[in-house]
């Protein structure tokens, strides 16, 4: 399984996300820097970290989702490829068309910075296979623009087509829709999700309900 983490100015998740990669997959991912125009050959995954690309200018992850290496990035995903958007990662999936919707300011204008209880909508994916649904988990969140924000219909379509990955179990803390922890693309092959999966992979930090995302990928993409 190859994989490759992307880098913005302004990520702060990027070697976090490495790290849970490599400790699934046993492979060190590519670390790829905005400014590339290709992205190493032969990738299983694409994975976008969190942080605060460009200073949150203009808007969380407009001007990422313009970096040359998202050029790319499209390309490799609308023809088939893996992609995790976590965070800032999402926002920028939202940003560049490879998800609907997008993510706005967080209802009581404040970041927040807390561990989040999720429910596990879906195991119909390669990122949720190893849970089971209606699984609670407890995963961390740390975004001032998180709250995700979609039309009726296209909220009916994520819902209809079983495309909600997570939910938050006690209400979203963000003032997110219908409680959106997350969502898949269409095909399934993308994930984009504001809680950090990636900072509960070592007991050491306080849980491991994210290990079996990245468990789930590996399995899966291995096999593919």
């Amino acid at each position: 399984m190859k994989t490759a983490v992307l880098i913005f100015p302004g990520s702060n998740c990027d070697r976090d996300m490495a790290v849970a990669l490599e400790q699934a997959t046993g492979i060190a991912p590519a670390l790829v820097w905005h400014k590339d125009t290709s992205l190493p050959a032969g990738l299983d995954l694409v994975a976008i970290p969190g942080g605060f690309s460009f200073g949150d200018h203009l808007r969380c992850g407009a001007i990422a989702a313009r970096s040359p290496i998202m050029r790319s990035v499209v390309d490799f995903v609308t023809g088939g490829g893996h992609c995790l958007g976590v965070c800032n990662g999402f926002q920028v999936l939202t940003e560049s068309g490879l998800l609907p919707g997008a993510l706005m300011r967080n209802a009581n204008l404040r970041f927040l910075c807390h561990d989040a209880r999720l429910r596990v909508e879906t195991t119909k994916s390669p990122f949720t296979a190893r849970y089971g649904v209606g699984q609670d988990i407890t995963i961390p969140i740390a975004h001032h623009d998180g709250a995700y924000r979609a039309s009726d219909e296209e909220l009916a379509r994520l819902r209809g087509d079983d495309l909600v990955a997570f939910r938050y179990s006690d209400g979203a803390p963000n003032g997110a829709m219908d409680d959106i922890a997350g969502i898949l693309s269409a095909n399934r092959r993308v994930l984009g999700m504001m809680p950090h999966p990636e900072r509960a992979v070592d007991a050491a930090h306080g849980g491991t309900d994210g290990k079996a995302l990245f468990a789930s990928l590996a399995e899966a993409l291995a096999t593919a």
